[in-house]
Order: structure tokens, then C-alpha cells, then sequence
């Protein structure tokens, strides 16, 4: 992997919000999103998840595209059932957030890309109600980027970018293509490679070529030492789909694979763990580094005419890899959490060490489309006492202390402090001298010898007593200098 220079790192680590309208003060991020529903139950999977999030995401678009499967129809209706579901349950959500956007609101955002095959459906006279749709969200006086994600394929995003060329100045079209940030579920017809190739300063995310090598793929896998029991079809029954309500009802049964899509948007989820906007921090979404990749040998398991082979022509953000100790669970007297002697090491890591947060996460937002707020589980609220970027001299001594976090409703919390290697430039292991478990690290960490500055990520992970347990996260840059 020849690696690009990465973007310079800011402090972005986002505020971890309740189910409380105390959170409503957050930047919520926003998105639009491209689905070639009908293709495949996974859209509509993550469609349903997302709307469990719809009160934390600002949702700017929905619109049924074609893909490689599914090339000449595309079925905006699937999208309005999965809303009529949602317009049942939405009353209990907002029970836990008044933010929850109502299902006539969510619905006047659907449209429709072209009934074409990717750059087919590109060019003069091509305009579609997505493509005009995905032009406005981006003409909107909104400084905020907008978030396109592709679950299919991208070829209303083509077109709206074609129109934009052909109809701006330069210095416009410029203007609306920096506030792009793109995501696409691998590539799914010929015009995300040309989106790449002619637009090369759009911010993209994607792993080109085989679809069995993209991060995606680890969000439904079956892999050794992941949470494997949370993606089975027994924990979908019981969780989300069986007494769930309305909206756990549509959830469709997986076919080829669970929720392959919802990776391109579970990274905007407001965990205080994730800041998109530095796709190489990772996050539930998968982490990502920026480079020019070489072209992969081809896969001969791809459906035929899937494997676009023509090499990339700049850096893009695609697949990086973890190295990561699966979690032994501790026995009844452990004093912490232990890990095993032998990491994983590959792209998959970076999206499936988080999956048994993410699934319970969402097995809750599930039990809020029936359950009234005190009968719930919400997330707890991790903080950092003190600054979240710390500049430490090499061997000065310092603290990391999570004491200001706390449960909305009252359960006990636990803690774990961890280094993130990958997420920072120091690639060394900064030891703990203490217990990783401890609400406080008070003196425990001694800033290594260091001839140059360096950054090093340490996360803290907050997790309460209630069922199903939940996660947040906050985010500690530390700066070494000599």
C-alpha cells in the first residue's frame, strides 16, 4: 500500500449526543443518498436502520437508482413502504427525540434517477427529479458538507455533476464539488470511475474492483473472533424484526448479505468516535486512507461486466487495515477485559471491531419504536475532563480522566481506555502503567522519546449496564513533541 500524505489532523472528535433533546445543539450531518432498492433486501435493511436515525442525520434525499443488477428499472415505491412503516412508529421515537422528521416530510425528499445503466444515463437531455434534487442540496446556503452515498449505482451523482459543468462557471461548480463528500458501495456501473476521473478534487470514498475485497463486506460476514452471533438470522428475528413494530416488521430476511449498504452512513452516526471528515480516525463505518491503489488482480467469483478494470488515476479514499486483538470476554472475577495473543490484521478489522456496539446500538433504537422512554435503553453520554488535544513533551507524565460521563438513565457504566495505533502518526504501543478499565488514568502514561512531533489517538469507551448494553466514545489526540 503506497500511502498519501494524510489530510492534517484536526481535533473533529464529534460531541456525543443522548436520546435527550440535549443533543439537539449538535451539528447533525447531512445526507443524501442514492439506493438501487429493489436490487437486493440490503436496501431496505439499511433503510430502516437508518430512519431509526433520522433524528440524528439530516436526511436531504432519497432517490431510487439503477445498479448492475438491476439496470434498466428502478422502484421509488420500496422506498415509500419502508416510509409508511416508519410514519407508524414515529410518534413512540419521538417519545425519546423530538427530532424525528415526520413521514410526510421524509417522503416529499424521494425521487427518482434515470431508468438507465450508468453513463447511459448521463449527458444532455439526462436530467432526472434525483439529479435536479441532488443539484439544489448542494446549491443550498448551508455550510455543512453533504454527505452522497451511493448503495447502487452512482450515475444520478454523475449527472448532477455533468450539469453542473456544463451550466456554472468554474469557479461555482468548484465551490459546489468541495462540498461533496462521496461514498459508494463499491463500483456498480461505469460512472463512478468516471466520476473519479473527471473530477478528481470530489472527496471520495470506495474500494475499486472486487467486491469481496471491499471494508464493506465485513458488516454481514461470518469471520473468526468477530461478534458473529448479532448478524445471525435468530438475533434479527428477535431484535428487530419479531414484536418490533411497524417499522421492525418490513425488515426484510437476508438473501446475499445483511446490510451491505449501511456502512457508507454508520460512520455519521454521533458516537463521539467517528469525524468522517478523517476517514483515516475509523469508526463504525470502517476506517480508510487516501492513496492511489494498484489495480487488484481480477476476482473470478464477480458476476460478469462487475469488475470495472481500467486503473485509478488519483488518490482516493479506500481500504486500510487494523490490526486487532478480539476481546476475550472476562470471567465472572476479571478485574478488566482481556485480549487474545493474536490480532486480526486486514481491512475488514477496521468495520467489524465495532459490530457488536453497532448491532445493539440499533436493537435499541428498535425497542424505541414501541417501548415509552423509561422502559428504554439510551446511550450513556462519554466526556473528557479537560481538552480533547493534549501536547505532551517526551517523558512528561499525563491524565486521561472520563469522570464526567454519565448514564440518562442511570445505569451503571464501565469503562475501557485504548490506544488506536492506525488512527495516529506514532505506530509504537504507548504502555499503560494502570488499569485500562479505570474511570481515571492519573499519571499512568509517560509520553514516549520522540525526535519529531507525533500524534497518538486514545480512545475512551463508555458502556452502561442496560439492555442491550450501549457504547459511546470519546476521542483523545495526543501531540508528541521532543
Amino acid at each position: 500500500m503506497n500511502a498519501a500524505p494524510l489530510l492534517p489532523l484536526l481535533l473533529g472528535a464529534l460531541s456525543l449526543s443522548s436520546a435527550t433533546a440535549s443533543s439537539a445543539s449538535l451539528e447533525k450531518p447531512r445526507l443524501f443518498v442514492l439506493t438501487d432498492i429493489g436490487a437486493d433486501p440490503d436496501d431496505t435493511q439499511s433503510l430502516v436502520r437508518l430512519l431509526t436515525y433520522s433524528n440524528e442525520i439530516d436526511i436531504e434525499g432519497m432517490s431510487a437508482t439503477t445498479s448492475l443488477p438491476q439496470r434498466t428499472r428502478v422502484h421509488p415505491e420500496l422506498i415509500h413502504e419502508v416510509l409508511e412503516a416508519y410514519g407508524k412508529v414515529r410518534a413512540n421515537l419521538s417519545l425519546h427525540d423530538s427530532r424525528y422528521p415526520t413521514k410526510s416530510a421524509l417522503a416529499q425528499l424521494v425521487t427518482v434517477g434515470a431508468a438507465k445503466y450508468g453513463m447511459s444515463g448521463v449527458g444532455a437531455q439526462q436530467e432526472s427529479s434525483a439529479s435536479r434534487a441532488l443539484v439544489r442540496a448542494l446549491q443550498k446556503q448551508d455550510g455543512r458538507p453533504l454527505w452522497v452515498t451511493a448503495w447502487g449505482g452512482p450515475n444520478v451523482l454523475a449527472q448532477a455533476l455533468w450539469t453542473i459543468r456544463a451550466t456554472m462557471s468554474a469557479d461555482e461548480a468548484a465551490r459546489l464539488r468541495a462540498k461533496l463528500r462521496v461514498y459508494t458501495i463499491s463500483d456498480q456501473d461505469d460512472s463512478g470511475p468516471w466520476i473519479r476521473k473527471e473530477f478528481p478534487d470530489v472527496f471520495y470514498i470506495v474500494t475499486p474492483g472486487s467486491w469481496g475485497r471491499a471494508t464493506w463486506m465485513a458488516m454481514g460476514r461470518v469471520i473468526e473472533g468477530a461478534d458473529n452471533e448479532s448478524i445471525s438470522a435468530a438475533w434479527l428475528r428477535q431484535n428487530i424484526q419479531q414484536g418490533h413494530g411497524a417499522l421492525g416488521a418490513v425488515y426484510p430476511d437476508v438473501a446475499y448479505g445483511m446490510e451491505g449498504d449501511t456502512p457508507s452512513w454508520l460512520g455519521l452516526i454521533p458516537n463521539g468516535l467517528s469525524n468522517m471528515e478523517h476517514p483515516d480516525w475509523g469508526g463504525w463505518g470502517g476506517r480508510y486512507e487516501l492513496y492511489l491503489p494498484q489495480l487488484a488482480p481480477p476476482d473470478p467469483h464477480m458476476p460478469p461486466g462487475a469488475e470495472l478494470r481500467d486503473p485509478e488515476t488519483r488518490p482516493i479514499w479506500t481500504n486500510a487495515q487494523d490490526a486487532y486483538p478480539p476481546p476475550i470476554p472476562p470471567s465472572p472475577f476479571a478485574a478488566k477485559q482481556q485480549e487474545t495473543s493474536a490480532p486480526a490484521n486486514d481491512n475488514f478489522v477496521t468495520l467489524w471491531r465495532w459490530r457488536g456496539a453497532v448491532q445493539n446500538d440499533f436493537a435499541a433504537r428498535t425497542d424505541w419504536t414501541t417501548k415509552p422512554y423509561n422502559a428504554a435503553n439510551h446511550p450513556p453520554i462519554a466526556r473528557i475532563a479537560g481538552s480533547e488535544t493534549l501536547t505532551v513533551r517526551s517523558g512528561q507524565a499525563f491524565d486521561l480522566d472520563a469522570s464526567p460521563s454519565r448514564d440518562p438513565d442511570g445505569d451503571s457504566l464501565s469503562f475501557r481506555w485504548y490506544q488506536y495505533p492506525e488512527a495516529g502518526t506514532y505506530k509504537k504501543v504507548v504502555s499503560f502503567q494502570g488499569n485500562a478499565s479505570n474511570l481515571r488514568i492519573v499519571h499512568d502514561i509517560v509520553a514516549p522519546p520522540v525526535d519529531k512531533a507525533e500524534t497518538v489517538h486514545f480512545i475512551l469507551e463508555v458502556t452502561d449496564k442496560g439492555s442491550p448494553a450501549l457504547t459511546r466514545y470519546r476521542r483523545v489526540v495526543v501531540n508528541f513533541i521532543p
